[in-house]
This record gives C-alpha cells, sequence and structure tokens, in this order.
C-alpha cells in the first residue's frame, strides 16, 4: 500500500493535471469565461494554480525520501543563478501584448516592430517555468522532488509545443507573419521606458522576495 505521504502527493499531481485538462478546454472554459469575464477567469485560475503549485510542494516535501543522487553544496549556486533570468522573463512576459502565448493582454495591440521579450522567446512564462524547475532539479536528488521538478520541466516544453498548434490553427498565416517580422526587427524598441522600469524592478524584487521568503514555503533558505 501507498504510505499517506505519496498518497497525497499523487493527489496533489492528479488535481494539478485534472485543472489543465478541465478547466481549460470546452466546454468547461468558455462557461467560465462567460460567468467571470476572461479577466477574471485569468485571474481565479492563476490564484488557483498557486495554490495547487503550494500543495504540490507540500506534498513533495512530506513524501517518503528517496534519494537518487547526493547533494552537494555546489548545486546550491544552480537555482540561485538561474532564477535571476527566470523572474526578469517573467516580468517582462506576463500581461504584455502576445499572441503566440498565455498570459499576454491586449494581444490586438501587438506590434512586430516592438516585439519585447516576444523577439527572443514565444513562450516567456513557459520558459521561465522551464528555468525554474530545471534549476531546481539538480540540489534536489530525490524521488518526490525530481518527479515534481521534472514533471513541470516537460510540462512547460509540452506547452509549448501544444500552444504553437492552437496559435497557429488560431491565426493562419499571421501567426508566421507576425513572428517573423518581430524576429527580423533590429533592435527592441523602448516605447515605454518607464515600464520597461518598473517590470525591470518587479523582476529584481521578485528574485530577492523569493529567496527570503523560500524557508517558509520550502523549508530551505537558498543561500545558507
Amino acid at each position: 500500500m501507498l504510505e499517506n505521504g505519496w498518497i497525497n502527493y499523487t493527489a496533489a499531481f492528479a488535481v494539478f493535471f485534472a485543472s489543465h485538462m478541465v478547466l481549460v478546454r470546452p466546454p468547461v472554459r468558455p462557461v467560465l469565461v462567460r460567468f467571470l469575464t476572461p479577466r477574471g477567469f485569468s485571474a481565479a485560475y492563476s490564484l488557483l494554480s498557486l495554490a495547487i503549485l503550494w500543495w504540490m510542494i507540500e506534498a513533495s516535501q512530506a513524501a517518503p525520501y528517496v534519494e537518487l543522487w547526493s547533494w552537494e553544496p555546489w548545486q546550491n549556486w544552480v537555482p540561485i543563478i538561474a532564477m535571476l533570468p527566470a523572474c526578469l522573463i517573467a516580468a517582462f512576459g506576463v500581461a504584455v501584448p502576445n499572441p503566440f502565448s498565455f498570459g499576454g493582454a491586449h494581444n490586438e495591440r501587438f506590434d512586430p516592430q516592438r516585439p519585447g521579450v516576444v523577439r527572443w522567446m514565444r513562450h516567456p512564462i513557459l520558459v521561465a517555468l522551464f528555468l525554474w524547475s530545471i534549476a531546481h532539479l539538480v540540489p534536489n536528488g530525490n524521488l518526490a522532488h525530481v518527479i515534481l521538478f521534472g514533471a513541470f520541466a516537460i510540462f512547460s516544453l509540452l506547452g509549448m509545443k501544444l500552444i504553437d498548434r492552437r496559435r497557429k490553427r488560431e491565426m493562419g498565416e499571421d501567426w508566421s507573419r507576425q513572428l517573423n517580422a518581430a524576429r527580423a526587427a533590429r533592435r527592441t524598441q523602448l516605447s515605454n521606458p518607464g515600464g520597461t522600469l518598473i517590470r525591470l524592478l518587479v523582476g529584481l524584487f521578485a528574485y530577492v522576495g523569493l529567496a527570503h521568503l523560500h524557508p517558509y514555503f520550502a523549508g530551505v533558505y537558498p543561500f545558507a
């Protein structure tokens, strides 16, 4: 029989994948969007995802410890270094015009001549998630955490493929036309320098804040 720790861990995973397979697909999503409005649905779904992620992290810590590789002090530097670009990518990728992925806002205003972070990556939120998961995989060589971070790494890569397929179908020829124009932009023009500075500060603040809050939701201080 599964120990209680594994049962809770399995339940957290099941709820996470169920929420991403059921709530965001027809016919459930259109009904929820009509009831909550698109912005309300995005906010509610984001909060739900964060709550489930918290549950998964807590469940992974409570699961029985099965070591796959030993911990070494140098391994802590991998997430310490990788999380800075991850936080900055997330800060510049969320709530900006981006017709190629999720997490964007006012996608109709997307200007291929000023693509921002989209010039380098179509899915900045998923890239940040991938960096987070791979970086945390290195210093967490026990079975529960390997499953957790490995699953999120695979989830982020598969998510990019699935979103690309859906966006290509929805946008038609506009998908390749706008993407090629964004990649061909000579430089990222700062149409809103103040907004760029704010996002930079948000990314840095998130990095520092997550480091200091890490002992409370993960039980480990990264710089220890």
